[in-house]
């Protein structure tokens, strides 16, 4: 009881604090600019397009030699396990097969 200010006070309802009345309610909304009324939907959408576009500027762009080095890797790296499942499964088959066999074998089917 130690941690509590004001052990008589009553606790917030659920319903105030759902709907912005409760301690952090109104003051947060404030903060983040939320308390005003929003612009209109062409306006939101063009200063989302100036935003997109000042954002692309910044962005640093890979060179022709990455971007063939990058490819030529990942188009290895693809290959190479390809090959190694294709093992894998061709081994898992050969042994399940051989497994059914002596198992048939055993039972005399």
């Amino acid at each position: 009881m130690d941690d509590i200010e004001n052990p008589n006070e009553p606790l917030p309802s659920p319903r105030a604090a759902r709907f912005g009345e409760g301690p952090e309610g109104k003051g947060a909304r404030r903060e983040r600019g939320l308390s005003t009324p929003r612009d209109s939907f062409p306006a939101r959408l063009g200063k989302f397009f100036r935003d997109v576009r000042a954002e692309m500027k910044r962005v640093s762009w890979p060179s022709v030699n990455e971007v063939k080095n990058t490819t030529i890797i990942t188009l290895v790296a693809v290959i190479f396990f390809a090959i190694y499942l294709f093992a894998v499964d061709h081994i898992w088959v050969f042994l399940l097969n051989g497994l059914s066999r002596v198992l048939n074998w055993m039972t005399g089917t």
